[in-house]
This record gives C-alpha cells, sequence and structure tokens, in this order.
C-alpha cells in the first residue's frame, strides 16, 4: 500500500463510513447512521470522502471493504459498491472483518498495549455476531473468531475478560455486558468512522484477505438473510446459489 490512497468502506451495521487514506494517514472520513439510508448514500458519501480528501477517483490505488459479519442488506450494499468500483477500474480488492474495524476504532491506546476488545453486533433473536481481538505493534490476535453468539455464550468460550467491549450488541445487551466486564460499552457516537480503522489495519498482520476475484466475491453474512431461511426451512434444503 504504501502511501498511495486507498477507499474504505464499511456498512455492516446501521453505521456506514467510507475514508479515504494510507495505514499511516487517513485523508478524509465520513459517516451516516440509520440503515435505510445506505443504499441512496453510499455513493454520494464516497464523492464527498473523495472530494474532502482532494484525491480524484483515478488516483484510488485499492479498495479496503468491511468483511462482516452484519447486516445482510447493508453487506451487499457496501459490497456491490465495493465490487463495483474494483472491477470498473481494475484495482485489488482487500476484505477486513467489520468487527475487527470497530473493536480497532474503540480501543485507541489500548490497540497498542495487547489489551482484548469484544466488538458484538446487534443479530436479533437475543443474539449477537461477535469477536474477541488483542492488538499489538502492527499485529492482531484473533482470541474469538466471528461467530453468533448469545452474550452469555460469548463470556464462556472467552479466554480472557475483554477490558471493553463495543457495537450495537453490545448497547442492547448493556446490562449483560456490564455484569460479564465490569464497565459499560463503548458509545457508539464517540467512535471516529470505522472506515479509518480500515485503512489502519490493512498493515496489520492477520488482519486482512485478499480478494481474487471481485465479480462473485461475497462478504461474510454471519448466517442467512430472513427471506432464506425461510425458504430453506420450506423445501429442506439449501437456497440454490446461496452465500451464507
Amino acid at each position: 500500500m504504501k502511501n498511495e490512497p486507498w477507499l474504505a468502506i464499511d456498512t455492516a451495521t446501521e453505521v456506514a463510513s467510507v475514508a479515504v487514506g494510507s495505514p499511516e494517514h487517513t485523508a478524509a472520513a465520513r459517516s451516516i447512521r440509520g440503515a435505510r439510508q445506505h443504499a441512496a448514500q453510499i455513493v454520494p458519501l464516497i464523492r464527498e470522502v473523495l472530494a474532502l480528501a482532494k484525491v480524484p477517483l483515478g488516483q484510488i490505488a485499492g479498495i479496503i471493504v468491511g468483511d462482516g459479519p452484519g447486516s445482510f442488506t447493508g453487506l451487499r450494499i457496501g459490497w456491490a459498491a465495493a465490487k463495483g468500483l474494483a472491477h470498473e477500474r481494475e484495482l485489488p480488492l482487500i476484505a477486513i472483518p467489520s468487527l475487527l474495524g470497530f473493536a480497532h476504532a474503540a480501543a485507541g491506546e489500548d490497540a497498542r498495549r495487547g489489551r482484548p476488545i469484544a466488538a458484538c453486533f446487534d443479530a436479533l433473536r437475543g443474539q449477537v455476531f461477535a469477536a474477541i481481538y488483542a492488538f499489538s505493534a502492527n499485529r492482531v490476535e484473533t482470541l474469538v473468531a466471528p461467530e453468533l453468539f448469545t452474550v452469555a455464550a460469548l463470556a464462556r468460550v472467552t479466554p480472557v475478560r475483554p477490558l471493553l467491549a463495543v457495537g450495537d450488541g453490545a448497547a442492547r445487551y448493556h446490562d449483560e455486558i456490564v455484569s460479564w466486564i465490569g464497565r459499560s460499552p463503548v458509545p457508539l457516537e464517540t467512535l471516529s468512522p470505522v472506515a479509518g480503522s480500515l485503512l489502519a489495519l490493512f498493515s496489520y498482520h492477520g488482519a486482512r484477505r485478499a480478494i481474487d476475484d471481485p465479480r462473485v466475491a461475497e462478504p461474510v453474512y454471519g448466517r442467512p438473510a430472513e427471506a432464506q431461511a425461510k425458504w430453506e426451512a420450506r423445501y429442506g434444503r439449501p437456497l440454490p446459489h446461496s452465500s451464507r
């Protein structure tokens, strides 16, 4: 990546964000809140951030996209934008877990001290998409890989108690989080745009996966969309050409 400008996009939650820059410097970043705005606003948000950074689209060296798990519709919107740009301009596409981006954004100085951070997205049905990470010297260690949990189940499988918890799932199950880690979740409104953390994480060992063919690549949804789940329950088999 060096100092070439990359574009980062994350739409895994109701807070969508876009950033332009390098691992060493975020030139511009913005976020919008409200899942229903993602489809209409993601392209204007990309244009706004490029303009703020004074970086023409033609100078972008690659695309980073939040890899989920998270909102099925939100991820599809962000990935459609990222894949379209990558394919149209023949740019490399890199995926970084959205949970990892939120953990990094919440960690602040603790990102360099190896302290565990839990990220939890609301998955409805009493569950969260969650993972736990520890950061140190441009390296990330995945203590608990992204998966679907209840907060109680997450606490049982965690090898160490997290210092912090962040995400709309952590906020929804506030009392359970406090009972588990001894402090309130990090408020989402205090976070800088998570796409900026995706830029920073590009240089972290173990953070990213390269996408060989953007045309067929898919994010980690975490579980099927509600319509797909109903179809599969009705017919007793996987939906043809489905991606989980």
